[in-house]
């Protein structure tokens, strides 16, 4: 069930982390034009890029906290943080022009989303529940030393 505490944490990490969306859309730019990579946006293509990535950002840490709701399944926590961040990615980037409104492209990059977080999600599960092995295991050691 999703309480109030956790609505109030997804809040604080969405408002915590948002700001890093527009910063890391300066760094991608910045990286183009170091590499003599040709860009031209009007104005309107600008704030549509920060207002984008703030709420991706915000979405994206927000979404965090489903990890944390532990009357729900791991299934089901990785489902809700999928849906959350996947939906607002691709709006974002089909919004952006990041990608284009084409089937072949978004099957593609729906893919390469479902891979890469997947990956990342395997990686945090496998380094949680080590920490939490060993982290056992020194309790039960200093327990059966008292």
């Amino acid at each position: 069930m999703i309480t109030k505490s956790y609505v109030k944490e997804y809040f604080l990490r969405g408002f915590m982390f948002a700001g890093l969306g527009p910063i890391v859309a300066g760094i991608v730019h910045l990286i183009l034009e170091m590499n003599n990579t040709k860009i031209e946006l009007n104005g309107y293509q600008v704030f549509s890029a920060i207002v984008t990535t703030y709420i991706i950002a915000f979405v994206h840490a927000g979404s965090s906290v489903f990890s944390r709701i532990e009357s729900w399944s791991i299934v089901k926590q990785m489902l809700f943080q999928f849906a959350s961040i996947y939906l607002v990615y691709t709006i974002g980037y089909l919004i952006n022009s990041w990608i284009p409104l084409n089937g072949k492209v978004i099957l593609i990059y729906t893919c390469c989303f479902i891979l890469g977080f997947l990956l990342i999600w395997l990686i945090v599960y496998l380094i949680t529940k080590s920490t939490a092995g060993k982290m056992n295991e020194k309790l039960v050691k200093i327990n059966s030393e008292n």
